[in-house]
Order: C-alpha cells, then sequence, then structure tokens
C-alpha cells in the first residue's frame, strides 16, 4: 500500500473542491482495507465522492475506496442476482445492466458516483429508489475489521435515507451491494410526467429498458451539469414532506404549486401528506441561476449548487444555509440538505 502525502482531493470530488488530504491511500482489495482499519484508528473514507462537500482540509488518513468487481451469485429464466463491488461508477453499472438486459436500474441512469455509495442515501429517480433492488449490503466494521453483511429490511431504507446515513453512520465501510434483476416481463417505471412526454414524443408505445434509460440520460442531461465540467453534488436538497394542512395553506397562496400526494408510513396515522419539489421552492424564492462569487444555483435545475470555478466548500455551504433561511421564510417549510456536510 503506497500512502501518499499532502494530496489534493480536487479530482476525488464532483464539487471539485480543492481540500487537501494530510495522508492518502486508494485500496483496491478487502484484505487491503482491513489491513488498514486495524492499523489506523481513525480514517477518512471517501469512494466516488459525489454526495458530499468537503468544507476543509482533512487531517487524517483518507482511504479511497476503489475495489472493482461484478459478479452473477445466481439467476433462472426470469431474474438474476449480482454483486456489485464498492469501487464499480454507478451509471456504468447501469450501462452494463442494460447491456445485459437486466432491468431495475434504468430509472436510475446517469446518477453520479459509485456503486458502495449508494444504498447510504437510497439513491432515487423518476419513481425509483435503489432499495426496489437492492438484496444485500457488505460491509467491514471500522472498529472490529470483521466483515458484515445487511439484508434489505436491515438497512432500514427510507426517503434518501438509510441506517447507514443514521446508526451506523462512521461505524460500516461498504463493500459491495447486491440487487435483484428481472431478466424478462420488466416492470417499467414510467409514471413520471417527464418520461411519459418524452415516449409520446419519440412515438414509444411498448419501450425496453433501454428505451426508459435513454430518455433518463437525455432528460438529465438537459437540466442538470456534469460535473467533469462544472462542479455540483447532484441534488444538494431533499424534497420536502408536509401535513396536508399547511399544503392546503400554501396551495391558496400558489395554486400552481407542483406536488406528490403520499401515504403516511405509519399505521395509526391515516393523514396525507404533500412532497413538495424543492427546486420548485428554490425558484419560486429567485435562487434559480444567481451566482454568488464563485459558486451559484444552477440556471436550469434550482435544486443544484454549482462550483463555477474556485468555490470553496464553505462558500457553498454558507449559499445553502441562505437558502434554506429563506425557504423557511417564505413558505414556513424547512429544506435537508442531502448531501454529506464534510465540517
Amino acid at each position: 500500500m503506497n500512502i501518499q502525502q499532502n494530496i489534493s482531493l480536487k479530482s476525488f470530488n464532483t464539487f471539485g473542491v480543492d481540500v487537501s488530504a494530510s495522508r492518502f491511500v486508494s485500496i483496491d482489495n478487502i484484505f487491503n482495507l482491513q489491513k488498514i482499519l486495524s492499523e489506523e484508528k481513525d480514517v477518512f473514507l471517501i469512494s466516488g465522492g459525489s454526495n458530499m462537500l468537503l468544507t476543509k482540509n482533512i487531517n487524517k488518513l483518507v482511504v479511497h475506496v476503489n475495489i472493482k468487481g461484478i459478479s452473477i451469485d445466481y439467476e433462472n429464466d426470469d431474474e438474476v442476482q449480482v454483486t456489485v463491488n464498492a469501487g464499480e461508477n454507478w451509471h456504468e453499472f447501469v450501462m452494463w445492466c442494460i447491456s445485459q438486459n437486466y432491468g431495475g436500474v434504468e430509472n436510475l441512469s446517469l446518477i453520479p458516483g459509485n456503486v458502495g455509495t449508494s444504498p447510504i442515501q437510497n439513491i432515487g429517480a423518476y419513481g425509483v429508489e435503489v432499495k426496489d433492488v437492492i438484496t444485500k449490503v457488505e460491509g467491514i466494521n471500522i472498529n472490529t475489521t470483521k466483515r458484515v453483511e445487511f439484508t434489505n429490511d436491515d438497512c432500514n431504507f427510507g426517503y434518501r435515507n438509510s441506517i447507514f446515513k443514521n446508526e451506523l453512520k462512521g461505524k460500516i465501510v461498504i463493500t459491495a451491494v447486491s440487487f435483484k434483476l428481472t431478466k424478462k416481463n420488466h416492470y417499467l417505471n414510467t409514471n413520471y410526467g417527464a418520461i411519459e412526454e418524452e415516449l409520446t414524443v419519440r412515438k414509444i408505445s411498448n419501450p425496453t429498458i433501454k428505451d426508459i434509460s435513454n430518455i433518463v440520460v437525455n432528460i438529465r442531461q438537459s437540466k442538470l451539469p456534469n460535473p467533469k465540467k462544472i462542479g455540483n453534488g447532484g441534488s444538494f436538497f431533499k424534497n420536502p414532506i408536509i401535513h396536508s394542512k399547511q399544503f392546503k395553506k400554501l396551495q391558496e397562496e400558489y395554486p400552481n404549486i407542483p406536488f406528490y400526494e403520499i401515504s403516511s408510513s405509519k399505521k395509526d396515522d391515516n393523514s396525507n401528506y404533500y412532497k413538495i419539489p424543492a427546486g420548485w421552492l428554490i425558484e419560486t424564492a429567485g435562487y434559480k441561476g444567481k451566482r454568488f462569487g464563485d459558486c451559484g444555483v444552477h440556471n436550469k435545475q434550482a435544486l443544484v449548487l454549482v462550483n463555477y470555478n474556485k468555490a470553496s466548500g464553505a462558500d457553498i455551504y454558507m449559499l445553502a444555509k441562505k437558502i434554506q433561511q429563506t425557504i423557511l421564510y417564505i413558505f414556513k417549510i424547512t429544506l435537508e440538505i442531502e448531501v454529506n456536510i464534510i465540517e
């Protein structure tokens, strides 16, 4: 293992924030990962760097989890289970599934980051969440360096949430994720308006998983900036969920407010709840396309904060907090940050 000194992490985070690691090592196998965890009691783990905002230099050993490989666990005529190591790029994995005609992740095309971080925030897009296809998550306990496994139920998945973001935050290194995918009779989720509209435009009445993937890629490319061209972490805020009473008051003032009605997950709660697009709130508040020094709000998708050139993580975080304060003042809604802030 080659431990390097004073390494820039600019290329290891999609915001392109130029902070440094006092020490850095890239790990490509589980044995070396266990070895480094047994030797170092305080490490900072990084993978694809897509869901974090670095606001300062990291004065500890940064461990880049770069374990690659895809294997088929079992398959029959209808389905297949594949295990994907944490260092595999998420979109490349989705493209591999499309090439094999494995269905289930096509709506999650072009989401930045690596496979190992996908369960942490339960990535989702266009009506699909990764929890829908995950069967198992493998990892290493940082304290004991022993290998551990989690079933789908063990992961406590919620909206952009999981046990790895809460009780087990900083305690587990995810090394691999297993997915159950369809080989035929794919269930295609085309309920989102943008997908339906594009299918109509393309005159596709019986779409394939490749059709859905192509459409999702086209939609995302038209709205979201490429992190390789302009630094960003994708969706910066969660879409807030509010009670029907609050929603009705908002709807009176903003009749065209977009929403998705959802039912409560609690057995003793029969109330109606509404998910409001955070991007609409931010745009309505006047932030869309606004620039503040070297950071700003993207001009096509207000949910995305961007680093135009040399913004610091602190600059971007300050902008995020300013947006939160404005949304709370105008709409009485608390925006929750989806990106992991490293302070």
